[in-house]
């Protein structure tokens, strides 16, 4: 993941032919945003567990994703930084002058200083419960090749001795956190990063670019396969031992688009999820922005696609400005959030809310203040939300549509506090409709059809918070 950016070109309104395939390539990730897959080239699994399973994702509707690591401690993006061919963007937020090959040798570190004595995954998971979040993606290991649980094939990593934490008695990070989230009944999906920039077989100083680094591996596999497949041998080890030793997952979500076949870094990932999916049947995969049959939804970044799609996908977006965390930073209120949720639904996908957690292992107060006032309102509304599907029209006239069995909700949501709250409210809905309730009280509500929809009266909403307009309502209609 990278830093916000709002404008990234989509893939599916990127040219596909010749010298625009390649550019497209390249443009898979442009200052650490990805992009997203085409529509058209997404390929369904064949496997039936793995269908059952994306049904179930589709379902769920609500993620939390959290970027934590040692880079938490300087309060930067997290990785990019120590590539060279990202310096322009990634090192914006650090402030001394060093040449970048001091910047790296200090980052690579921080590892040395990591102590986030006030973890608590037991808080986390109850906080995210709370919040109304479905499933955790956490990041086992971003670029930077620092792992967050106990992994046997590298001494980078929280449980290593050097690593301050390690004697804590919740040092597997991973561990204790899916253990944690588990038995609140909230699903599991590692992030893995398929580049790893601290491996000396994918990134070394010998090589020809010398201490340059740019995002992909520091020689030519083709040149060097014996290099490379040790490489893979190693990146398979660390996908069987987290989806083999970490309990059950329910998919995995692989990060670095980059590392693919199509651009000669094969890893060979349909294999080892294969393997895995004998331990763990129907295991998703979410091997971003590759395509192919290990795509199994996509993940537009730090934005949503304009309308509908009608292949599995979920938005990754920052609850705060940054993927990491970041000092004193501001935080996306429960409306906002709540408006851009609706949105997502309403076109059929998931949002994964991303929140960056402190280096001493609390959830920054802003972002959880946050996340509990998305819970409120869910716990009344989240009926509109969790496990519906599509509706015509979608979205229109500030109305979200969604549906589920014989009842289609529709959502109106507030972005402001001071948004006129009208006593009757246009849905423009063409469908058979029969009754209108209110979702919060059950009431029901008169309504006169028109050309293109009904006219319902509502009412003004009551209560102590009457002088402000609600988050949203919604309407059920029924036939």
């Amino acid at each position: 993941m990278g830093e916000e950016k709002k404008d990234a070109l989509p893939a599916a309104e990127m040219p596909v032919d010749g010298e625009e395939e390649k550019k497209e390539k390249e443009e898979a990730v442009q200052d650490g945003v990805h992009n997203y897959s085409r529509e058209d080239r997404y390929v369904w699994p064949e496997d039936p567990k793995v269908l059952k399973k994306l049904e179930w994702f589709r379902d769920q509707k609500l993620g939390l994703m959290m970027h934590w690591g040692p880079y938490s401690q300087w309060g930067i993006v997290e990785s990019w930084a120590l590539s060279d061919a990202d310096a322009v963007w990634s090192r914006r937020g650090i402030d001394w002058e060093i040449t970048g090959e001091e910047l790296k040798k200090q980052y690579f570190a921080l590892n040395k200083t990591f102590n986030p004595a006030r973890f608590e995954p037991e808080k986390w998971a109850d906080i995210a419960k709370t919040a109304g979040t479905r499933y955790l993606l956490f990041t086992t290991k971003h670029h930077d090749g620092f792992c967050m649980w106990d992994s046997q094939y590298s001494d980078y990593k929280v449980t290593a001795p050097d690593c301050p934490f390690s004697a804590n008695r919740y040092a597997d990070i991973c561990a204790h956190l899916f253990e944690s989230f588990r038995k609140r009944g909230l699903g599991i999906i590692p992030y893995f990063s398929k580049a790893d920039w601290h491996v000396d077989s994918y990134w070394k100083e010998a090589g020809e670019k010398g201490t340059y680094q740019n995002r992909g591996p520091s020689y030519d596999p083709k040149e060097n396969p014996e290099e490379w497949e040790r490489f893979v041998t190693f990146t398979q080890n660390q996908i069987m031992e987290l989806g083999t030793r970490y309990g059950h997952l329910d998919g995995m979500w692989f990060d670095a688009g980059w590392v693919c076949e199509r651009n000669g870094q094969d890893i060979r990932l349909g294999e080892v999820i294969e393997r895995l999916r004998k331990y763990q049947p129907g295991l998703l995969c979410a091997d971003r922005t590759v395509g192919g049959p290990y795509e199994n939804y996509v993940t537009p970044e730090q934005c949503v696609p304009e309308k509908p799609l009608s292949i599995p996908w979920e938005s990754c977006i920052t609850l705060g400005t940054s993927f990491s965390f970041a000092y004193e930073d501001s935080y996306k209120s429960p409306r906002e959030v709540i408006c851009l949720l609706a949105d997502i639904v309403a076109k059929g996908g998931n949002l994964a809310i991303n929140v960056g957690p402190q280096p001493n292992g609390c959830l920054p107060k802003g972002a959880v203040k946050s996340l509990l006032g998305m819970g409120e309102w869910l716990s009344v509304y989240g009926d509109a939300i969790y496990g519906t599907r599509v509706c015509a029209p979608y979205k229109k006239d500030g109305i979200a549509f969604t549906k589920k069995e014989d009842t289609v909700y529709a959502i109106q949501t507030f972005p402001r506090e001071d948004c006129a709250v009208e006593e009757e409210v246009w849905i423009p809905y063409e469908g058979a409709v029969g009754a209108v309730t209110a979702l919060d009280s059950g009431e029901k509500l008169p309504f006169i059809k028109g050309q293109g929809g009904l006219t319902v009266r509502a009412g003004r909403p009551c209560g102590k918070r009457a002088e402000k307009a609600p988050i949203g309502r919604v309407f059920c209609l029924q036939r």
